[in-house]
């Protein structure tokens, strides 16, 4: 595995469901704008990170999963 992962189990439930939101978000209210295209890529990286466990910015101030 290259990375460690650095996001605790319910905080990735948290991510993965308001990823989620914000992309329905994105769809739902803002369409095609510029909004919406900032919201939906918030939203992609919200539950990436959720789904993989591993986030760079936490990554980078040295923060350890505690679960």
């Amino acid at each position: 595995m290259v990375y460690v992962k650095n996001v605790p189990g319910w905080e990735r439930t948290i991510r993965i469901l308001m990823g989620i939101g914000l992309l329905a978000a994105s769809v739902a209210y803002f369409g095609a704008t510029t909004t919406g295209w900032v919201i939906g890529a918030i939203g992609a990286m919200a539950a990436m990170t959720g789904l993989v466990g591993f986030c760079p910015a936490c990554a980078m101030v040295g923060r350890k999963a505690s679960n």
